[in-house]
């Protein structure tokens, strides 16, 4: 999530860690119906995504393994962005504790996971190139 130059952030409970706003995707659902799914849920926010045509994997950390099927080691994530409106904050669910609005080379600084830091850069990227409004 973006608005200008700066990118939401979120500290998740009770890791600690920085991360965008992100889940999982339930039984029978699509990644995009996901994905608008989790953003109203852990923003507040709902509006058209944008699909960064980037999947990936990535290997479950040891510590969060209970929270998969079993056997599971690893996941497919897919990424996707929005911008939001001028003014607009969100209102964070039970799963974060505080929130920032960052340019994009802090918070990929600040952001836990690797594959997170992946999606971030390529909407900083694809970003820049955009013209001036």
């Amino acid at each position: 999530m973006y608005r200008g130059d700066r990118f939401l952030i979120a500290r998740r409970v009770p890791q600690g860690v920085w991360n965008v706003i992100a889940g999982q995707v339930e039984d029978g659902e699509s990644f995009p119906t996901a994905a608008a799914r989790e953003l109203i849920e852990e923003s507040g926010l709902s509006g058209a995504l944008t699909d960064l045509a980037m999947p990936q994997t990535y290997v479950i950390e040891p510590e969060y393994l209970d929270l998969y099927a079993p056997g599971e080691t690893t996941v497919a994530i897919e990424s996707f962005a929005i911008e939001a409106p001028h003014g607009w904050e969100p209102v964070l669910n039970h799963e974060h504790d505080t929130y920032r609005w960052s340019p994009a080379e802090e918070a990929i600084a600040l952001l836990h996971w690797p594959e997170m830091k992946v999606g971030m850069r390529a909407v900083a990227e694809r970003l820049r190139g955009r013209p001036s409004a």
